[in-house]
C-alpha cells in the first residue's frame, strides 16, 4: 500500500513538471469530448422531452398504454435478471476464488464471453434454441411454454448481456481478501451458512452492491439482444429502449424523447448511486510513515 502511494506521488511530481499549456490542452480536450459526446446529447434529450411542458411529458409517458406497458416490463424484467445474475455471480466468484478444479481457466474465460459477443448474435442464438423452429421450440410448445416473443426470452437475453458484472466485481475482491477469516470462522464452529452471512458477506457487501448497480444499469438499457427475441410487439414485448426506437420511427418525437428522458433519469440515478458505493470500496488515505533514522 505504501509502495502504491509512493508510485502515485512520483507520478504526480512527473506530471507537475509537464508544461502548463500541455496540461490545459489535455484537460480542455477531455472536457470537449465528454461535453460533445455525452453532456450535449443528454441535455438535448431533456430539452426535447420537456419542450411542450411537464403536462405533455407526463401525457407521453403515462397516458400511452403501450409506453406504460414498456416501462412496467422493463422495471420487472431488469430487477429479475439482476437478482438471478447476483446469485450466479456469488456462486461463480466463490467457486473460482476458493477452489481449484479442472477447467477453472476456461470458466473464467467464458465469463467474459458476453463482453465479446454482439448482443444481436446472442439474440439470434436464443432464437435458434427456443424459437418455434429451433432445437427446443417444438418441445416447449407441447408444454405450452413460450420463450421467444415473450417475457422469458427478454429475461434470458437480458441475463446474457449482464452475466459477468457481479462475478467480475467480486472475483478480484474475494481473491484479495483471501480465505483466512472464513477458515477461522469454520474452526470456531460456524457452519457454512453462518460463515457466509457473518464473515464473507460483510466483507464483500460494497463490492457486491457496486456489481449489482452496474448490472442493473446495463439491464435497463439493453437493446440489441432484446430486439431480436422480443419480436418488438407494442404493448406486449416492447421494453423502454425498444419503445424509444418505435416512437421515433413513427415520427412521434415528443413521445420518443419523453421515454428516453425517463431512461436517462434512471441512468443518472444509477450513476450517482454507483459513485456513492464506490467511495466505500476505496480505502481511506493514510499519512505515510516516516522512515526510521
Amino acid at each position: 500500500m505504501h509502495l502504491d502511494r509512493r508510485v502515485r506521488k512520483t507520478a504526480g511530481r512527473m506530471v507537475a513538471n509537464e508544461p502548463a499549456w500541455l496540461r490545459w490542452l489535455l484537460i480542455g480536450f477531455a472536457f470537449f469530448i465528454v461535453g460533445w459526446l455525452i453532456v450535449l446529447p443528454l441535455v438535448y434529450v431533456f430539452w426535447q422531452a420537456f419542450a411542450g411542458g411537464v403536462g405533455l411529458f407526463w401525457k407521453n409517458v403515462w397516458h400511452d398504454p403501450d409506453t406504460r406497458h414498456a416501462i412496467w416490463l422493463t422495471l420487472t424484467v431488469a430487477p429479475l435478471a439482476v437478482l438471478l445474475n447476483t446469485l450466479f455471480g456469488l456462486a461463480a466468484a466463490w467457486v473460482i476464488t476458493r477452489f481449484d478444479f479442472p477447467g477453472k481457466a476456461l470458466l473464467v474465460t467464458l465469463l467474459d464471453l458476453p463482453f465479446a459477443v454482439s448482443p444481436v448474435v446472442a439474440g439470434l442464438c436464443f432464437m435458434l434454441l427456443f424459437g418455434m423452429q429451433g432445437w427446443w421450440g417444438p418441445l416447449l410448445r407441447t408444454w405450452g411454454i413460450k420463450v421467444v416473443f415473450a417475457w422469458p426470452g427478454i429475461l434470458l437475453a437480458t441475463m446474457f448481456v449482464t452475466l459477468p458484472f457481479v462475478a467480475r466485481e467480486l472475483i478480484p475482491l474475494m481473491q484479495a481478501l483471501g480465505p483466512d477469516e472464513e477458515l477461522a470462522a469454520i474452526s470456531l464452529g460456524a457452519n457454512p451458512w453462518q460463515m457466509f452471512w457473518r464473515v464473507t458477506l460483510p466483507n464483500i457487501r460494497w463490492g457486491l452492491l457496486f456489481g449489482v448497480i452496474q448490472c442493473h444499469a446495463r439491464a435497463i438499457g439493453e437493446f440489441g439482444a432484446v430486439y431480436v427475441v422480443s419480436g418488438h410487439i407494442a404493448g406486449e414485448t416492447d421494453t423502454m429502449p425498444l419503445r424509444v426506437e418505435k416512437l421515433f420511427q413513427e415520427y412521434n418525437n415528443p413521445g420518443s424523447f419523453a421515454v428516453a428522458a425517463v431512461l436517462a433519469l434512471i441512468a443518472l440515478g444509477t450513476l450517482v448511486l454507483g459513485k456513492l458505493v464506490l467511495k466505500h470500496l476505496e480505502p481511506p488515505e493514510q499519512p505515510e510513515s516516516e522512515p526510521l533514522s
